[in-house]
Formats: C-alpha cells, sequence, structure tokens
C-alpha cells in the first residue's frame, strides 16, 4: 500500500540518498504505481520551484536526485571550504578524457591516444574510484576494460553525464 502522502514520502528518500534514484527503485520502495512516483516527482520539482528553493530535483545518471541550485551554491561552498577536493593531474585529467568519451576502453588503447605508458595514472584513478573495471575485451590477450563510476559524475558534476537533463 502506498504511502498516504506519496510526495512527502518521496522528499524523504531523495533527502536520505547521496546517489540518483531511479523511478523503478523509488517505487519499489514505495509501493506505488511508477506513474504516480513520476507525477509525484514532477509536482515537488514544481514546488522546489515555485517557492525558490534552495535545493531542486535533477535527473542525473538515469535517477532522481536534490541538489543544490546554482544560486546557492555559494554558501555550500563556503560551509565545506575545509573540504579539500582532490585534485587531479593533467596526467589524469587526459585519461578521465579519453575513458568518459570511449569506454569500455583498454589500457592500450588510451596508451595508444596519449602516446606513454598509463599505468600509474589508471592506478591513480581506480584507487580514487573515479574509473572502474567493466569487464575484459574479446581481443587476443582479454585485456581488461575501463570506465567511468558514480565517483566520476560526482566529481565532474552532472554535464559530465551524457545522459544529463540539464
Amino acid at each position: 500500500m502506498p504511502p498516504i502522502q506519496l510526495e512527502a514520502a518521496l522528499e524523504a528518500l531523495l533527502f536520505s540518498s547521496d546517489q540518483p534514484l531511479s523511478l523503478t527503485l523509488l517505487a519499489e520502495s514505495l509501493d506505488a504505481p511508477a506513474e504516480e512516483v513520476a507525477t509525484a516527482l514532477e509536482k515537488l520539482g514544481d514546488a522546489y520551484t515555485a517557492r525558490g528553493a534552495g535545493v531542486e530535483l535533477r535527473e542525473i545518471a538515469g535517477g532522481w536526485l536534490l541538489v543544490t541550485t546554482p544560486a546557492q551554491s555559494e554558501w555550500v561552498a563556503r560551509l565545506l571550504r575545509g573540504k579539500k577536493r582532490m585534485r587531479l593531474s593533467r596526467a589524469g585529467l587526459e585519461t578521465m578524457a579519453i575513458i568518459a568519451y570511449k569506454q569500455p576502453v583498454t589500457k592500450s588503447e588510451v596508451e595508444a591516444i596519449r602516446g606513454v605508458d598509463s599505468s600509474a595514472v589508471l592506478a591513480t584513478l581506480l584507487e580514487r574510484n573515479l574509473v572502474t573495471i567493466r569487464g575484459r575485451s574479446k581481443v587476443v590477450g582479454r585485456p581488461l576494460l575501463y570506465g567511468t563510476t558514480q565517483e566520476f559524475l560526482d566529481y565532474f558534476g552532472p554535464r559530465a553525464s551524457p545522459s544529463s537533463s540539464t
């Protein structure tokens, strides 16, 4: 049985999550039809916009997430100023760009594009959880295939996602 206040329950789920929640997951969690949840999402997003809230509802990476509005981002940045954002070297950024654009991609394909050994850079990106191993290629030797992660999307923002609707 779906909750009596579907929008309020939906808001609670979105508030408690630090990752986008799919429509299917939200509908299953609320024991409500996906169409009703989609309508409630739209109403919730419209309500945030109508009252000029400090957060907005965005569809990111195939799911829904509450995010800070651009107008209020300065205040959040001030609050989080003490938390250091990880920095990537030029080699790291080059490698990330190649992986994001061509994924899934093998190490040898990355190295062919960059023209240098990328073992250390890939190890760093794996350690920082910006890149993940997506499987193995079917070519001779079955090299590992690399792709981006949710942390990549969080780090580079929603515009980094090809499915972003911003």
